[in-house]
């Protein structure tokens, strides 16, 4: 990793741990320069990795002010759709519909989503952009057989919406996984990262309807800085 990085991430690190908090300034350019053993032109790279990420803003004649970097909150448990979810914490967003096509569920595929081998599915890969970036990537299979009918618009809008109202299906419960990973081509391709991202976090659920059906596997990719997962948790006594 190259030492702009390091800087970056040590100083982000700082501002998340509220050394230096919202409304006060880092030391100056100088300062930083010594205290990391660096040049100028290096901490001038992670001052503008800081400022491209939300965490500062530069002020002439007075240096880097750190301001508020609030992340959009993703509740992890619960089954909401992604429009339920803008709308409840009201933010801007649009959809951009990358992929929309039947597929037939190979081993390969029948591993990955438990949908049924043989049968066939709709693929669907979605970019969100939220705020002016492309923040989100969406890739789902959806059974065909529940929802042969199925529609670019329909599934540019809300395709849960679509699921529940229009055909009556009951969406029932989800096991998901969270992980950490390496950020791969479509990524790269979609998502608007930074040079510096390495990871996003990976939110995969396998979608059941009431009968137990399998209805979709769904895995989302976030941009690492624009997200804070949250679950409320209960304590049961064993």
């Amino acid at each position: 990793m190259k030492k702009y990085e390091l800087i970056f991430q040590d100083l982000e690190n700082k501002i998340l741990k509220k050394i230096y908090d919202e409304g006060e300034f880092l030391p100056s350019e100088m300062e930083l320069s010594d205290y990391y053993e660096a040049s100028r032109a290096t901490i001038r790279q992670a001052l503008n990795i800081l400022e491209s990420r939300g965490f500062i803003q530069k002020q002439k004649g007075k240096g880097s002010l750190v301001i508020s970097s609030e992340k959009l909150n993703f509740p992890i448990s619960g089954l909401t759709s992604y429009k339920e979810l803008q709308e409840s914490l009201d933010f801007e967003s649009s959809t951009t519909v990358l992929k929309f096509e039947k597929v037939k569920i190979d081993d390969e595929l029948h591993i990955l989503t438990l949908l049924p081998n043989d049968s066939y599915a709709w693929h669907i890969l979605r970019a969100r952009k939220i705020e002016g970036k492309y923040s989100v990537l969406d890739r789902d299979y959806i059974l065909y057989d529940l929802a042969p009918d199925l529609t670019e618009d329909i599934v540019k809008d809300s395709l849960y919406e679509y699921l529940e109202d229009e055909l009556g299906l009951i969406i029932s419960y989800a096991n998901k996984e969270i992980t950490i990973d390496f950020i791969n081509e479509d990524d790269r391709k979609y998502i608007d990262l930074a040079k510096i991202d390495h990871h996003v976090v990976s939110v995969k659920s396998h979608v059941y309807l009431a009968d137990t059906t399998p209805l979709q596997y769904t895995e989302s990719r976030h941009q690492v800085d624009k997200f804070r997962f949250t679950e409320f948790a209960r304590r049961q006594k064993i």
